[in-house]
């Protein structure tokens, strides 16, 4: 399946927060870990990455969420729809995957926390971690096996 080409559109369960992207997406995650799952009532979480200067989000966001330090989770004011994560000096932009219009075609390029996941819960990533990846070095040449696709 190829990547979705820019521009994309999304928008929260109510509609006041609204996303467009004008850059493709760095990367596609799964997350496994436990704090995933409650943020999202789930088994997993579903992340696409973006160039932070490449995605407007329009709207009234609230903070909230446990979290590493230098991590900040954004939600909708309104209806506290779980919109995206920032890791502080990244400039990426982690926006839940559900927000966009075409959310169907970002599968999960790679799965991460595998060693907390629910035994059920599968999804078709080309690569998995116990973790993390090990670093940046090796995040970085995941999006650009990413970007090859």
């Amino acid at each position: 399946m190829g990547r979705p080409k820019p521009p994309l559109t999304g928008a929260c369960l109510c509609g006041a927060i609204k996303v467009e992207a004008n850059a493709p997406a760095l990367l596609t995650v799964a997350c496994h870990c436990p704090d995933c799952q409650k943020f999202t009532a789930s088994a997993f979480s579903l992340t696409t990455m973006f160039p932070k200067d490449g995605i407007s989000i329009a709207g009234e966001m609230v903070t909230g969420g446990l979290g590493t330090p230098g991590r900040t989770h954004f939600y909708c004011a309104s209806c506290l729809t779980f919109v995206y994560s920032e890791i502080e000096g990244s400039g990426r932009i982690n926006l839940r995957t559900p927000i966009l219009d075409k959310a169907a075609e970002f599968e999960p390029f790679i799965e991460v926390m595998t060693d907390t996941k629910l035994p059920w819960a599968n999804v078709p990533a080309k690569f998995s971690f116990a973790q993390a990846p090990s670093g940046p070095d090796e995040l970085q040449a995941l999006m650009k096996a990413y970007g090859d696709t």
